[in-house]
């Protein structure tokens, strides 16, 4: 059985549980705390980051690399998109994974960082919701009515973002799209499942599963 090293919060974590959970594909979760990391992980996984999921065969250490496996191995996704949206996806999930997370470190943890403007980091992410803004429907996902890899990759740092000052996200009234596309996804039975709350393990904790049955 599959072994995923997690901790609860982490973005990029989140998709990583979201995508096997839609592809029921049943592991061993192993919650973490990032100030004191499993030296098992570490062996397994030097670069010492969630999410890592170990195989029978191989160790996959990047959300993303997670995503395609599942995908490999069940279609988790009931559309099947055009060429254009899935350049879209690839363009827009490296556009959250790079630029985004940037200005969200520095606007969300503004204190860990020397000489930093939290607004003007906050003003970028934000400038980057409206780029998404744009695209999006009135209802359903992103694509379409069913989920896809864009809405499980992007969702969880559009969610942090929120986190950092609710009140201010709620009133943006050029994202409301946005807003209203984070609530479904906030409320939704995939997010409570993937959500759920694991006791930080240890090497002698008794095995506990993911998804819960």
């Amino acid at each position: 059985m599959p072994i995923l090293y997690s901790f609860k919060r982490c973005p990029y974590a989140m998709r990583a549980r979201i995508a096997l959970f839609l592809g029921d594909i049943k592991c061993e979760i192993r919650e973490i705390r990032l100030n004191n990391k499993p030296d098992h992980m570490i062996k397994v996984s030097p670069k010492g980051t969630v999410p890592v999921l170990i195989l029978k065969n191989k160790v996959i250490d990047e959300s993303i690399d997670i995503i395609n496996w599942v995908m490999e191995q069940k279609n988790i996704f009931e559309d099947n998109l055009d060429e254009k949206d899935m350049h879209l996806t690839d363009a827009l999930i490296n556009l959250f994974d790079t630029k985004f997370k940037y200005h969200l470190d520095r606007y969300k943890y503004s204190s860990r960082y020397e000489d930093v403007d939290s607004d003007f980091h906050r003003n970028e992410c934000l400038s980057i919701l409206i780029k998404l803004e744009s695209i999006l429907d009135k209802d359903g996902w992103i694509f379409s009515h069913n989920i896809n890899k864009l809405d499980i990759a992007i969702l969880p740092f559009i969610r942090q973002f929120k986190i950092a000052d609710p009140e201010w996200f709620e009133n943006q009234i050029d994202i409301l799209k946005v807003n209203k596309l984070l609530n479904k996804f906030l409320n939704s039975d995939l997010f409570k499942n993937i959500m759920f709350k694991y006791e930080v393990w240890k090497t002698d904790s008794k095995a506990v599963f993911f998804p819960m049955s």
